[in-house]
């Protein structure tokens, strides 16, 4: 599902990715551990398309991202790719229901079909009742909760996930890495996660070790 080949970035004279290879198959959770800096963050967001590596090549669910302009590469990120990052980036105007919606509208799916859809991750994600609460009127593991829905409206190829635990406390945190991991099962996508969370690394299928821009 994800093919990175020899991805190189510097910024300046900084070297941050030093030659990336990895794979990563359907219904298959990879976590990558490393020191600050090691280039985990930078990793992630280029195979997200948030940004673009100097040299190598990346292929999603067969489609080779380099061959895409800005505007195909912007639907592409909408429709094939979920993010969930340590901070739920909700909108604070939008309920919870809205704000789980909103990568749906923007794809064109029709109003009442993402709300169901919406609803329907709600549900799975023990926030049935929240679905009308606003991002303030929500705890923080509910406000990160209602992220994951977000990132799984448009039922992506690509879960990827920054420190998504990385502001909780741990009860929160251990529940978020329950689900995380349960719903890539069912979904047979291929998640991704960064992370500093020891247990919820090894929790994964594998977990990769970043040092210096390298995976080893």
């Amino acid at each position: 599902m994800i093919r990175v080949k020899d991805i190189c970035k510097s910024y300046g004279d900084l070297g941050v990715l030093n030659g990336v290879n990895l794979t990563v198959k359907s219904g298959e959770t990879v976590s990558i551990v490393g020191a600050s800096g090691a280039g985990k963050t930078t990793l992630l967001q280029i195979i997200g398309t948030l940004d673009k590596a100097d040299s190598g090549e990346i292929e999603i669910d067969n489609t080779a991202l380099h061959t895409l302009n800005e505007k195909h590469l912007s639907t592409f990120r909408n429709e094939s790719v979920g993010f969930v990052f340590q901070f739920h980036n909700l909108l604070s105007e939008f309920n919870a229901l809205e704000n789980v919606c909103l990568p749906a509208f923007i794809k064109g799916v029709p109003k009442a079909e993402a709300e169901k859809r919406a609803q329907e991750l709600l549900l799975m994600l023990n926030l049935k009742d929240r679905s009308h609460h606003k991002p303030n009127e929500l705890s923080g593991g509910e406000q990160q909760r209602v992220a994951v829905a977000r990132a799984l409206i448009n039922k992506p190829a690509v879960l990827l996930a920054d420190e998504p635990s990385g502001n909780l406390d741990s009860k929160n945190a251990e529940q978020l890495h329950d689900i995380l991991l349960n719903i890539n099962k069912e979904t047979e996508h291929a998640c991704i996660i960064v992370t500093h969370n020891s247990e919820l690394a090894n929790m994964a299928d594998r977990k990769l070790t970043m040092v210096d821009g390298t995976i080893i």
